[in-house]
């Protein structure tokens, strides 16, 4: 596994807390979006603690994941 399957796999899990898409283990979509917002901490506490450390592709792929995972959970809790 590389840093960008680890980011990926941590973004398709906000996914599935967010009920945008299906949990891999059963036909179940019901948000959780506390544990959303957790994972996106996590990837936002991630991203700060690899600062200076990651490769233009890598970080470019956490920012743009985290701004699109952020927006979403935004979009969810408006709903």
């Amino acid at each position: 596994i590389d840093f960008g399957t680890f980011v990926m796999s941590l973004a398709s899990s906000v996914l599935v807390h967010l009920g945008e898409i299906q949990h891999p283990d059963s036909e179940n979509r019901e948000p959780n979006l506390p544990l959303a917002k957790q994972t996106i901490d996590i990837l936002g506490m991630l991203q700060y603690k690899t600062r200076g450390n990651l490769t233009n592709e890598e970080d470019q792929l956490l920012v743009n994941l985290l701004y699109d995972l952020r927006m979403k959970h935004v979009a969810a809790t408006k709903r």
